[in-house]
């Protein structure tokens, strides 16, 4: 039983894989007319739902490292999509926030996204993608917990 609960969980992996790659493909062809990558729409999306954060914050719930969050801030700043504001909690670290255009770019892009995802994977029912998310969920803090070094 064990080998086959690892062998259901290896196959998850496996169809993880090309899915995350073809999807990289799809939303970086998507942002295209909008000038954003894969990278920079992930930064708008930690934005929009925790509020203004700091680059090192930022890069934590990403899993990426801070220099390339820079990067993504840099260039959306640039794009006038992010802007930096005082942090109260320390004067040499500054917050990351939305600007007014960020907040609409990423809302209409989130929908956008929502209306071609809802007509997707037909074949499952509301109840089984929600399982799916749980399972996917507890293997990627699993995992994450392994690639920091815990056994």
């Amino acid at each position: 039983m064990l080998a086959e609960r690892g062998a259901l969980l290896y196959e998850i992996l496996r169809t993880v894989r090309p899915l995350v790659l073809n999807s990289v493909r799809v939303v970086e062809k998507d942002l295209a007319a909008d000038g954003l990558t894969v990278g920079m729409r992930a930064v708008l999306e930690v934005l929009a739902e925790l509020g203004p954060a700091t680059v090192p914050a930022i890069g934590e719930r990403l899993d990426l490292a801070r220099q390339g969050i820079q990067r993504h801030v840099n260039d959306l700043a640039h794009l006038g999509l992010v802007e930096a504001r005082a942090n109260p909690a320390h004067r040499r670290s500054v917050l990351i926030g939305l600007t007014a255009a960020g907040t609409a770019r990423f809302a209409r892009i989130r929908d956008d996204e929502l209306g071609r995802l809802d007509r997707m994977a037909a074949g499952c029912t509301t109840d089984e993608i929600a399982t799916a998310v749980k399972v996917l969920r507890s293997l990627g803090r699993d995992v994450r917990r392994r690639a920091g070094g815990d056994q």
